[in-house]
């Protein structure tokens, strides 16, 4: 049985990892905010953009790109937006089932945004294409390499489709694991990703005559693709990020709940303890007080 010295020990233990927990949710906290500021940002580009490309392949015809190449194969790429740390309650771990059991194949390669998913595409012996980090605050420089191996092996036709899997922020309790097609391009999407409180048209069809285009709608669709493609992939990177630090608050809050329910527990255990020693001690000198005494 413990001593009330090893209880005490374990209480001021305890207390340091409720401070340290405590901290990190802070921490976590201001950079979800941030994140959240920054998806939510990026939605009324993405709305214009998406508008003058349904608008765009309303007037181009029968038009031909590299991007939009249907074939008949199964070979498939999936870009893996995890996160690059630890401490991210179910994040990783949800968005790492859902792609392991039903859009991993043998001959799929594995495109990684984030150190987790690398580390589990090695340890499960996935075929692992390339690696990349991305910072706290996704670049579209970032965005603009990642795509560009997926791309890579598409027009190359090493693959015939392209899927990114990646962790949709709905609110801060809930995150969806999700895997959306990027490549090829048969119909131009928003982002189906849902910040809380904001909310995009998934098909955004042309059709109006607000757009002039200079010097033909087939080659202004024809810079846009690439463009789109990664502008899509930067708004899924901010969209993860804000995921991951929603994830951790939780797991840190929950954590610094648990510590001190534990410093509690540990507490009265600690009063029972030293209360019972007094006693103890009590009878003890009653008991001699009596012994004299007879």
């Amino acid at each position: 049985m413990p001593s009330t010295r090893d209880i005490r020990r374990r209480i001021t233990s305890v207390k340091k990892t409720a401070q340290i927990t405590n901290a990190m949710e802070k921490v976590a906290q201001a950079k979800m905010a941030r994140a959240q500021q920054a998806a939510i940002g990026g939605r009324p580009y993405a709305e214009l953009m998406n508008r003058m490309l349904g608008e765009v392949v309303t007037h181009a015809g029968d038009f031909e790109h590299s991007l939009m190449e249907t074939r008949g194969g199964e070979r498939r790429a999936l870009i893996l937006v995890t996160t690059d740390k630890g401490m991210c309650g179910a994040v990783n771990t949800n968005l790492l089932r859902l792609v392991s059991d039903e859009f991993i194949k043998d001959d799929t390669r594995v495109i990684s945004a984030g150190r987790k998913g690398a580390q589990h595409a090695t340890r499960a012996g996935w075929d692992l294409a390339a690696e990349f980090s991305y910072a706290d605050r996704p670049t579209f420089t970032e965005a603009r390499v990642i795509t560009k191996v997926a791309v890579d092996l598409f027009e190359s036709g090493e693959v015939d489709h392209v899927d990114i899997a990646f962790s949709n922020f709905v609110n801060t309790i809930l995150q969806k694991p999700e895997v959306q097609t990027l490549l090829p391009i048969t119909e131009i999407k928003g982002v189906s990703a849902g910040v809380e409180g904001e909310e995009m048209s998934a098909e955004l069809p042309g059709g109006t005559t607000e757009f002039l285009f200079e010097p033909s709608a087939s080659g202004v669709l024809g810079e846009l693709l690439p463009h789109y493609l990664n502008f899509q992939v930067h708004q899924i990177l901010l969209e993860a990020k804000a995921s991951e630090f929603s994830s951790k608050m939780v797991a840190m809050k929950n954590a610094t709940d648990n510590a001190n329910n534990l410093i509690k527990d540990l507490t009265l255990t600690f009063n029972k303890m030293r209360q019972a020693a007094i006693t103890n001690e009590l009878l003890e000198i009653t008991t001699a007080q009596m012994a004299l005494g007879n």
